[in-house]
């Protein structure tokens, strides 16, 4: 059986705040603990007006105190940004307070000119992805023996556990990289549902080398869901996933994720219609059933090990009631207290 994870954007809903939003997170997670998901992970998001979650290491720390079995992760380090060394103390820390429960995702992502250049200010030059990728393993697994521009550099706290190194992509650098350097693999569905992403995988697969963070090659493929109890209900939620999204794939920035009302009211240029035609691709939309049943098409034609799921549905209670329905169908077993 496909183990089934969460990726949560602590959307912010219309008429809630950024507070709210992280607090649902928070009530999220608990219930996604109990119920048996195997991991919860939350993104790096910036200047997105309607997500909460812009430092996920911070937001881990929190999930993870709150929790007490289920993985926390990021989904992820956009690590183009910061440090290797940082980046390695932050999840060494967060490791040494919960050993084997933290997954280190890593994003390529610059999140746009503007933020990129606030990130990087004043940075004249910049390591190349693969290189990062290599000074983190290199500090998360205490190797002083290799050549090294920092060799005897070691990263605190020092423990005897490491974080699970996920590369997050669609091919490209990503998959090479992650086949390479022996990381887990996890591919974006919910950006390119192409038939290329079963070939990407694939060649991951052929390509990888074990590494101390990973003996074997492990595949998830992440996916947006929006669930009802019905079919109907799935399609009413669809309505405001479809208008969030069709906003932010139009160059605008919306304050906060829709309720089903607005979506109701609104209406689309041909343009925007043929936009959202595309994104249901990115999507399962249905009843409970059926999204399983598509979950587990989608798990056997990439030959995933794992599957990630991006609830974006309007409400926070709608949400939460989805992620119940989801694991009964999978019959997903509650931790014991």
């Amino acid at each position: 059986m496909v183990l089934l994870n969460i990726l949560d954007y602590a959307l912010i809903d219309e008429g809630s705040t950024s507070r709210d939003a992280l607090r649902h997170t928070t009530d999220l997670v608990r219930v996604a603990d109990e119920l048996g998901y195997h991991r919860f992970w939350v993104p790096e998001q910036h200047q997105a007006l309607s997500i909460a979650s812009s430092a996920p290491e911070l937001l881990m720390m929190h999930l993870a105190t709150n929790t007490k079995t289920i993985r926390i992760g990021s989904g992820g380090v956009m690590i183009p940004h910061y440090s290797p060394y940082k980046v390695a103390e932050n999840f060494r820390t967060l490791e040494a307070l919960h050993p084997g429960r933290i997954d280190l995702g890593i994003g390529n992502s610059t999140g746009g000119r503007l933020v990129n250049h606030v990130l990087n200010e004043e940075k004249e030059e910049r390591l190349s992805y693969e290189q990062q990728v290599k000074d983190i393993q290199k500090y998360l697994g205490d190797d002083t023996t290799q050549e090294h521009r920092f060799r005897k550099v070691i990263a605190m706290p020092q423990i005897d556990t490491l974080p699970e190194i996920w590369m997050l992509g669609a091919g490209g650098k990503s998959t090479k990289i992650a086949s390479e350097l022996g990381t887990a693999y996890t591919y974006a569905h919910f950006i390119k549902p192409f038939e290329v992403g079963s070939e990407i995988i694939a060649t991951y697969r052929k390509h990888f080398k074990p590494s101390i963070f990973h003996d074997k090659p492990n595949v998830a493929i992440t996916v947006f869901v929006v669930i009802g109890e019905t079919n109907e209900e799935a399609e009413i939620f669809a309505k405001a996933f479809d208008l969030w999204m069709a906003s932010l794939e139009t160059a605008k920035n919306p304050t906060h994720f829709p309720s089903v009302e607005t979506a109701k009211r609104r209406q689309y240029s041909p343009f925007e219609k043929q936009k959202i035609n595309q994104i249901r691709k990115r999507a399962i939309v249905g009843n409970p059933h059926f999204v399983r049943e598509e979950i587990v098409k989608l798990a056997e034609r990439y030959h995933a090990d794992e599957v990630t799921v991006i609830p974006n549905i309007p409400g926070a209670a709608n949400r939460m009631k989805a992620i119940q329905l989801l694991a009964k169908q999978f019959k997903l077993h509650k931790i014991k207290t």
